[in-house]
């Protein structure tokens, strides 16, 4: 009787054993939460391009990895508690896309590593002591665009243009920078410039409309807002024949007439790529500059080219 007692004392102990490496080997499954400002062409390109970065370096999704995407529909208040969330889940990883939700991880973690993309000028943003040199938790990629180019393509396609309407949320630091490279651009090819502003989607239409007749063209950066938007801007845009030269390629699609512009599904991967070296702890964020794409993309709308009646070099 002892020694069956002995046997069944053992092989509970090896079970719970089993059953302890079992829960342990599934612990293994990395975390890596995600928090994307608004839904728009160029973030869902800029996040499948994070995932198949990261399928590329060997993690997968539902495998070694597990994704916990969540959207914060363009709210502030809604990045914050998102942020809030993986810092209590204890994530392993978190990617912030867009300047605002950056900003609320940032802000609460010092400890969780963190990805950002589609940031402008992180070091500006305060997301890190510089771009070369991190210095903590966060690095990532930019989606600086070259402004001074898309400045030069409305001037070749506009000659005679005079004034340019900059067309920008005013919260968004993102589009601050960009607007006042834009600006100087302007000044050095002698275009006189008038801001349109808006604070909220609600305005878009009504902040176009105030444009019509007083400018040649219209210029929007990679705002998140006005991208997201695009569709109202088109609608008051187009039929009044106004051309709308654009930060990136979704906001062409949705009816800006062109851009040259970064490609936001490949700046995704290579933010992936750089995960990837961090999860494989071949590096840290503090030592990982901030990276950019190197290459544009000349992008038309043949339709909205055809019914302005402008046409844009493609040289």
């Amino acid at each position: 009787m002892k020694k069956l007692i002995s046997c069944l004392l053992v092989l509970l102990l090896a079970a719970s054993v089993l059953v302890a490496g079992g829960k342990k080997d599934a612990e293994k499954v990395t975390k890596i939460g995600v928090i994307q400002l608004v839904e728009h062409p160029a973030l869902d390109a800029n996040y499948q391009g994070f995932v198949d970065g990261l399928a590329a370096a060997g993690y997968v999704d539902g495998q070694n990895i597990k994704i916990d995407y969540q959207n914060a529909q363009g709210e502030q208040a809604n990045c914050v508690t998102i942020a809030q969330k993986f810092v209590n889940d204890r994530v392993d990883m978190i990617f912030a896309i867009a300047t605002p939700a950056a900003q609320a991880v940032a802000n609460l973690t010092q400890d969780i590593p963190v990805l950002i993309s589609s940031v402008t000028d992180p070091e500006s943003a305060k997301l890190v002591a510089s771009n070369t040199a991190p210095g903590g938790n966060v690095t990532g990629t930019s989606d600086l665009t070259p402004c001074a180019a898309q400045i030069q393509l409305l001037k070749k396609t506009l000659p005679e243009a005079k004034t340019v309407g900059m067309l920008y949320c005013s919260n968004e630091q993102n589009s601050f920078f960009q607007i006042a490279l834009a600006k100087e651009e302007c000044d050095r090819l002698g275009l006189k410039y008038i801001d349109f502003t808006v604070s909220s989607s609600n305005e878009i239409q009504q902040v176009v409309q105030s444009a019509i007749g007083k400018v040649d063209a219209l210029y929007t950066p990679t705002d998140n807002m006005i991208a997201a938007g695009m569709a109202t801007v088109a609608q008051v845009a187009t039929p009044a024949k106004l051309p709308v030269f654009c930060g990136e390629e979704g906001m062409v699609q949705q009816g800006g007439l062109a851009t040259y512009g970064l490609n936001y599904y490949e700046l995704g991967k290579q933010t992936g790529a750089m995960a990837s070296r961090i999860l494989k702890g071949e590096a840290k964020p503090a030592d990982m500059p901030i990276e950019y794409l190197t290459s544009c993309d000349l992008v038309v709308n043949e339709e909205v080219e055809a019914a302005i009646g402008v046409s844009v070099p493609r040289n």
